[in-house]
Parts: structure tokens; sequence; C-alpha cells
């Protein structure tokens, strides 16, 4: 996935010479104009949106959530894990999987910041990484998360949010499981890595500046106190 990828990509940065991954937002994105209702006590949240360590970074820092674990989603068990689905002969995506209380933090607020911090217009990738394993999917666990994904997507669409139409999959969810060990709370523990610093950590500073009101400064880990 990315370690063969970070002597080309610090070179790259460091001839200034390309892009940040994915077209994150310069300014809030609109509040979902529909929501669910009568959600439980706690929930669930699966969503794809390329590497997993950056999507897991943002989101342990979203308040109202209590737990985020990197894994993949959307296809067959993986047996091989990582490996496996990198080869990307498995349907899977890399995914997060956000355990919430949509009485602090509603599902339609975290799409909010989802599709703030990554690129939804990329068709099976998200900056460097290529294949159907990076690609943006929603994965809904109810019928009030699929009708809140599908209105906002059409909503973001209406307001010419991005630079072309979202492509980010809505599909029920069919499971979610867990990465290896050192894949959880990788950013937090690798922030000055290349890939990390050039890549993941400009999404956790867009969401800081874009959603104050909803930012942690402490986040919540996979495993805490583990350095």
């Amino acid at each position: 996935m990315r370690s063969h990828l970070i002597p080309l990509l610090l070179t790259s940065v460091l001839a200034c010479g390309c892009a940040r991954a994915g077209e994150i937002s310069n300014a809030a994105l609109p509040a979902p104009a529909q929501d669910e209702t009568n959600a439980p006590k706690s929930e669930i949240a699966v969503l794809a949106g390329g590497c997993f360590w950056g999507m897991q970074g943002v989101f342990q820092h979203l308040k109202g959530v209590s737990q985020v674990v990197s894994g993949f989603s959307g296809g067959k068990k993986p047996d091989g894990g990582y490996e496996e689905v990198s080869s990307g002969t498995t349907g899977n995506a890399e995914s997060i999987r956000i355990t919430f209380d949509p009485k602090q933090v509603t599902f339609g607020q975290i799409l909010r910041v989802y599709f703030s911090v990554m690129d939804p217009t990329e068709l099976d990738y998200q900056g460097p990484d290529r294949g159907t394993q990076y690609r943006s999917a929603i994965f809904t666990t109810n019928a009030a998360q699929k009708r809140v994904a599908q209105g906002y997507i059409a909503q973001l669409g209406k307001a010419h949010a991005f630079s072309g139409p979202i492509v980010t999959e809505v599909t029920p969810f069919g499971g979610f499981w867990q990465a290896e060990d050192y894949h959880q709370d990788y950013l937090i523990h690798h922030p000055d890595q290349p890939y990390i610093a050039y890549n993941d950590l400009p999404k956790v500073a867009a969401f800081k500046k874009l959603y104050p009101a909803q930012w942690r400064e402490q986040p919540v880990m996979v495993f805490p106190g583990r350095s």
C-alpha cells in the first residue's frame, strides 16, 4: 500500500511537484438537510475513504465517538488480512468502524466530516493509493443511514460542493474485519512518517479548522497507553 510509496512521495514533496492526496475542503460543507431520528443509544458507522490510517486519525478526534477501529469491509472475509486485501482480490475496502453516541454526534454530522477530509470524486483510488481497496464507500447499517447518506450526496451534488460528480458508494453493511494491531492508532504513533505527514495530517488539521465545535483534543485510541 503505502510503504513503497514513501520515497517517491518524499521526493515529490521536496520538489513541490505534486498535490496533496484528495480534495480536502477549504470551507465547511453544508450541514445535512436530513438526519437520523430516534437513533439508538450507541450506533456504528462504517466508512471507507482511502488509507485507513488517516481516516482513523481524523475520527479519533470527533466528539461523541467512543472508538474508531481500522479494518476492512465491502467484500469477503480476508483470511490473509491486510496483505490479501492489498492485492485487490477480496472486494474489501480499507475502512473504519466508528462507535458513536447519536445524542452527541449524529450520523449526518459524521458524514459531513467524512466528505470534508477525502475526495469523493476519485473512483477506486484516493490520492497516491490505487485500487478498489481504496475506494470511498458508506456501508449503511440500517435504512435510516441509507436515507441520510443518499440524501446528503444528492445535497452536496446540487450545491456543487466538489469539482466533479460524487462517486462514493452507498451500500448495505455486510461485515467488518479488524486490521492487524500494528495498523491501529497508526497516525498517532507515526506522525513524522512522510506518508502520514504529507497525506493524512492535513486531513486532521482540516477537521480541526473547519469544525472546531466538534473537535476533541485528546483522541480515543484502540490501545490506550500503548506507545
